[in-house]
């Protein structure tokens, strides 16, 4: 990244600021990240979507369910990218679909016995290989760079965690 960085300051100065070097900079970490997670998911035999959908609504706590629109939502996924997920996860038994008792143009999709298993597998291999790439990061230098880029994506529109306190 470097060398990527100093070569632009030398060809074309005015592009080589700081958000150059911070786009350049969070990409390599999230191919690097994206990569020790995908050659896990691939023992598991998911993509990296599916594994995103069965993550998210695992981590929705009892009774590991959403509607789709919210899980469309927290997944930055089209109404009709996140369909194509649920039915592949559907016919795989790992989620399921139900009715909405309360509304009946509603509904929700629920992880399966099966689902709840995989997800929890597949995230813990995950964060296996995830740590294991980040071993030789100080914690203190991890946790200044979860700071940072918590407050520049603050700035850059994301909503704040509101504390409890």
């Amino acid at each position: 990244m470097d060398d990527l960085v100093d070569a632009w300051r030398a060809e074309l100065p005015a592009v080589a600021g700081p958000e150059l070097e911070l786009g350049k900079r969070a990409a390599r970490l999230a191919a690097l990240l994206g990569e020790a997670t995908n050659a896990q998911l691939t023992r598991f035999g998911l993509t990296r979507a599916e594994y995103e959908v069965l993550a998210v609504l695992r981590a929705a706590g009892e009774p590991y369910r959403l509607r789709p629109t919210d899980l469309a939502s927290r997944l930055l996924l089209s109404s009709g990218g996140t369909s194509n997920l649920l039915r592949r996860l559907t016919g795989a038994g790992l989620v399921a679909r139900e009715a909405d008792a309360r509304d009946a143009r509603s509904s929700w999709v629920r992880l399966t016995t099966s689902g709840v298993h995989i997800a929890e597998a597949s995230v813990r291999a995950a964060s296996s290989a995830q740590a294991a790439l980040l071993h030789s990061v100080p914690e203190d230098t991890a946790r200044a760079a979860i700071d940072a880029l918590r407050e520049v994506l603050v700035a850059l529109g994301d909503e704040p965690r509101v504390s409890m306190r």
